[in-house]
């Protein structure tokens, strides 16, 4: 198995009980979150030994969350303490035709205030085989911006596959006053593998692909890419259908530089129980798989599964191992294991 970093900032989240709307009800339930932690999860649970960078606040609700991590199996030893708060984000779920919503607390959290030259990358890149990124954190201010791209070409000088997930979060880049397409070109300019559709594409490339089939608007913004960015060798994105909240077609897509393109049919989900996190658990999947040798058609449709696992699990992450994933590729029936 791999040795994997993955570099952002963890979160709590609290959520609406059930389908409540926030503080319906006195309480809330917590869960600690955040992209490139919940990659992190995905990988530890499938084997691979899975590091996570940052910055944590030095008080009890760091040391907490540092602890909820550990549990999942993270390797915390690159996750410093320092001044700031804990990062949130509140969450209330929809229902039917009303959609969810996320309210981001997260100015003047530890890791937006940490110094880009507390990391020493060499050092926390040692034995690496990949690092994941993705694009909320330079959303988060310049010196997580800096700090990100500093790591990616670490990596990259260090021999290290890079994985950039795009993420795009609107209300985040607003917040931060900053234009995100040339912060996120930069970004993209160091990847192998990026998670992207054609709109996170058209955005760094300042372009629309407004073609009416899905597939050929995907391959036409894969081709650009890969024109603009030499050393992208693979883009995958998962291909989303909502007919309700709690009702969703998911499929999945990866265009490779040599012109392959890999597609799997969407896999119905109903009765969804959470879909935050969803996307990270693609990453995950794909990852797991390129890791593990699988090949571009197989590790897509690994990445699909545990996308599609993810949205029957409470809390951002994803904790299930490889054979569970697995087995639902195979068609494993639903009686209860006994």
């Amino acid at each position: 198995m791999a040795t994997v970093l993955c570099f952002g900032e963890v979160l709590l989240r609290l959520s609406a009980p059930g389908h409540e709307l926030l503080l319906q009800q006195p309480r809330m339930a917590v869960h600690v979150g955040g992209a490139e932690a919940n990659v992190a999860a995905a990988l530890a649970g499938f084997g691979h030994h899975a590091r996570l960078a940052g910055c944590l606040p030095a008080n009890a609700l760091g040391r907490a969350a540092a602890g909820e991590l550990r549990k999942l199996g993270i390797d915390t030893g690159a996750l410093a303490m320092g001044a700031g708060r804990m990062g949130l984000y509140f969450y209330t779920a929809g229902a039917g035709q009303r959609p969810g919503e996320v309210l981001y607390d997260r100015a003047g959290s530890a890791f937006a205030l940490a110094e880009p030259a507390a990391y020493d990358w060499p050092a926390l890149l040692a034995g690496v085989d990949l690092l994941h990124l993705s694009g909320i954190t330079p959303a988060l201010g310049a010196d997580p911006a800096r700090a990100a791209l500093e790591a990616a070409r670490a990596a990259r000088a260090a021999g290290a596959m890079v994985s950039f997930d795009g993420n795009f979060r609107p209300t985040l880049w607003a917040a931060s006053g900053r234009e995100p397409a040339q912060i996120l070109r930069d970004l993209f300019a160091e990847a192998d593998i990026a998670f992207a559709d054609h709109r996170d594409v058209g955005l760094v490339l300042g372009r629309a692909f407004e073609h009416e089939d899905p597939d050929a608007r995907f391959a036409a913004a894969a081709e650009a890419a890969f024109a603009a960015f030499p050393s992208l060798a693979r883009i995958a994105t998962t291909v989303r259908v909502r007919d309700r909240v709690d009702h969703h077609h998911l499929g999945a897509r990866m265009a490779c530089r040599d012109g392959r393109l890999h597609a799997c049919a969407p896999i119905e989900l109903g009765g969804i129980v959470d879909r935050i996190g969803a996307g990270d658990a693609f990453a995950a999947g794909v990852l797991h798989g390129l890791l593990a040798g699988r090949d571009e058609a197989a590790s897509l449709a690994f990445g699909q599964a545990t996308a599609a696992l993810k949205h029957y699990l409470p809390g951002d992450a994803f904790s299930l191992p490889a054979g569970d994933v697995d087995a639902l590729l195979a068609g494993g029936g639903l009686d209860v294991r006994r």
